[in-house]
């Protein structure tokens, strides 16, 4: 059976999406490319230092998580390693999906005492 022709709107989505990986593609190669010429080859997080082909798994954090905020100082970048690089990820992820959550057995003080209550009255007197 002979493949199925896409219709000229999926062709030119498949063609959109592909420029954009490259794009992105390209540029992460140039940032990462920078960072590694300005910092120490230490993951940021561990302290583990790379060198030789190990340092493919030294990946760069944005610290704001913009990946088109590249400052030409690297302000915006950290070395991690890639298990120090996907905890940062997943604990942004895991603090979204508690964000709403109270901890079991929270619950609003009882309390009514209020220890300075008076103490503005007190102060005005002194005058």
């Amino acid at each position: 059976m002979p493949p199925k022709k896409k219709s000229a709107d999926a062709a030119s989505t498949d063609q959109v999406i592909a420029e954009a990986r490259r794009n992105r593609e390209l540029r992460e190669k140039t940032y990462r490319e920078r960072a590694l010429k300005l910092f120490p080859w230490v993951c940021g997080r561990c302290g583990r230092e790379f060198s030789g082909k190990k340092v493919r798994e030294l990946t760069v954090h944005h610290k704001d998580h913009n990946h088109d905020h590249n400052p030409t100082d690297g302000s915006n970048w950290e070395l991690l390693c890639i298990y120090c690089h996907d905890n940062e990820h997943s604990r942004d992820q895991v603090q979204d999906w508690y964000e709403d959550e109270k901890p079991a057995g929270f619950e609003k003080p009882t309390t009514t005492h209020k220890a300075l209550a008076g103490l503005e009255a007190l102060l005005k007197n002194k005058k």
